[in-house]
């Protein structure tokens, strides 16, 4: 659902996955660039992590997050991921 903030307009997406495919996808909407906030939850709508987003968010400051993806991701089968994205005005 869109929404306006001071810095443009945020949409947020959801995507069901199955607990091998999240951090593939996680990586995919990463690189997109114009992330703000990935929400992992379970099946049940619960939040296990948020993962807000930085401009300067790189490389070796990633490894941490992909952790614990993949931690949770071994105990899930199913998880949803909540994208909050920024579009420019």
């Amino acid at each position: 659902m869109p929404t306006d903030t001071a810095s443009g307009r945020t949409r947020t997406e959801e995507f069901k996955l199955e607990g091998g495919k999240v951090l593939d996808k996680i990586k995919e909407l990463i690189h997109q660039g114009n992330i703000r906030r990935i929400i992992l939850k379970n099946e049940e709508g619960k939040t296990l992590i948020e993962i807000p987003l930085t401009l300067g968010l790189v490389g070796a400051a990633l490894l941490p997050i992909f952790a614990a993806v993949g931690a949770l991701a071994a105990v899930l089968t199913r998880m949803v991921i909540v994208v909050e994205k920024t579009e420019e005005p």
